[in-house]
């Protein structure tokens, strides 16, 4: 089950204390009775003071992000209840001048977002994180990428300490690997731990691909770097897999090259530029060859063409087997995905593919991605758009949004965005994805006139909600409370 960091439970000194007992049973395992070698004793002490100078480098750079705002608290069927909450996550500056890296899902929902620096006193004192002095700062969200789970911090600030990016083509199975954050809400924390894959793909149809590590990564990690021995940021921790909500050593890492990309995209341009082709493709599996009779039991399908996109153009079809993109062998869909979302050549792309035991090549032009209800979501303003008597967030209809669901009865509304789970003073029986098109005959044309509305109505008022579900008109009638 893949487990937010929400639900995770500590268990540093376990796992932890068993990685240094392990490289001690290297170091002096083999040590006489009568004596320690100091040759190897010398060895442990560097070992410790190396560990010890990379924590006190990388630690400026890491911070607590405390965010309150608007999340889902419950889940109703497909009814979501929306609740204030604070949510406690970590972050890394990357840039002197106040630019941190975040989880999208720490600031989700958020209305005030703030930021704790940490500074010690004296770091080479075994108690300085005692006397630590923060300071607190509110920040600006620059922007969210929700597909790759990060989100782009600004701070009013400049000359601070930052971590520089890894290459993520040099991590290697096995590799010592730091994760720092505020797990449980303790700041300024690290733990340790080895690089378990350099690529995991926990779902075979989705592109993204993870860093797994055993570094113990709890609440509050959410968002914190995962450093190499050199103090670059060669990861952000973002989850676990866990039975029981605790941490189990299996935690995860968004790789540095998806992490460098987006950011450097979010802070240019405020969103992520997603290309495509017009296309989905799916791992093949045994099941599927059998059923499908294909030639091979591996590889990527496509299992989509989108009407009149570049690939239909193009003359890709529906079960073909791709076997090249631009030259290159492709094996899986992350492979797939990053051999064009990662290239800067603006050139068709040349891909071969088996269609019906035969090798067909075609060229496919790489066009931008605009997925309008995605910025839909990203631009509600739970402070601005809720309406509190009937316990909803709406977005009022206008042109554009018409535009986004062509198959809207009428083109004027609100649409119901969340359901909160407090404040409402009715049960008015609205639901996620309803539109509100009129109250009491009166046509709702805009938020402030739905919101003006409900406001004036005393208790025991009748009311008639004229609503569109699922794209049927009904009514939806009850008293004021």
């Amino acid at each position: 089950m893949l487990a937010a960091p929400g639900n995770f439970r500590s268990s540093f000194m376990g796992r932890t204390g068993a990685m240094l007992l392990a490289v001690m049973a290297l170091a002096i395992g083999a040590l006489p009775t009568s004596g320690k070698d100091p040759a190897q004793v010398k060895s442990l002490q560097q070992l410790d003071d190396s560990v010890v100078s990379l924590v006190q480098q990388v630690s400026p750079a890491v911070v607590q992000i405390l965010v309150t705002g608007y999340g889902t608290v419950e889940q109703r069927g497909q009814t979501a209840l929306i609740g204030h909450q604070r949510v406690l996550g970590s972050g890394v500056i990357v840039d002197p001048d106040g630019y941190i890296v975040t989880n999208a899902h720490v600031v989700q929902g958020a209305e005030r977002v703030r930021v704790v620096l940490f500074t010690s006193e004296n770091s080479n004192s075994p108690h300085a994180t005692l006397r630590s002095k923060t300071t607190t700062m509110d920040a600006r969200v620059l922007g969210v990428e929700t597909e790759a789970d990060l989100a782009l911090l600004k701070i009013e600030a400049s000359g601070l300490p930052s971590l520089p990016f890894g290459r993520y083509a040099d991590v290697r199975q096995g590799q010592l690997v730091f994760a720092f954050g505020s797990p449980e809400g303790l700041g300024n924390s690290v733990t340790m731990g080895v690089v378990s894959s350099v690529a995991r793909q926990p779902d075979p149809d989705r592109p993204m691909v993870y860093i797994q590590t055993d570094a113990p990564i709890n609440p509050g990690n959410s968002g914190g770097p995962l450093v190499d021995t050199e103090g670059r940021v060669v990861g952000i921790n973002t989850f676990i897999l866990s039975q029981g909500g605790g941490n189990e050593g299996l935690g995860f890492a968004i790789p540095s090259g998806v992490v460098r990309r987006i950011y450097q995209q979010l802070r240019e341009h405020g969103h992520v530029h997603h290309e495509t082709i017009g296309a989905a493709v799916q791992t093949i599996t045994p099941t599927m060859a059998a059923g499908l009779g294909l030639q091979q039991d591996y590889g990527v399908i496509v299992s989509d063409v989108t009407p009149k996109g570049p690939a239909e153009t193009a003359g890709l079809k529906v079960q073909d087997i791709i076997l090249t993109l631009d030259g290159k062998p492709v094996i899986n869909v992350p492979q797939f995905d990053a051999a064009f979302q990662f290239r800067a050549d603006p050139a068709p792309l040349q891909l071969e593919v088996v269609r019906a035991s035969e090798k067909v090549s075609v060229q496919i032009p790489v066009i931008e991605q605009h997925d309008d209800m995605d910025r839909l979501a990203d631009s509600l303003d739970p402070a601005k758009d809720l309406v509190p008597k009937l316990g909803i967030l709406g977005v009022q209809i206008d042109k554009d949004i018409a535009a986004m669901v062509p198959s809207l009865r009428m083109a004027s509304g609100v649409i119901v965005a969340a359901r909160t789970a407090f404040g409402a003073t009715v049960d008015s029986g609205l639901e996620t994805g309803d539109v509100i098109h009129a109250l009491n005959g009166t046509t709702i044309i805009s938020l402030d006139t739905l919101s003006t509305s409900i406001q004036q109505l005393k208790a025991g008022d009748p009311v008639v909600l004229q609503i569109e579900r699922n794209g049927d008109l009904q009514f939806l009638a009850f008293e004021m409370e």
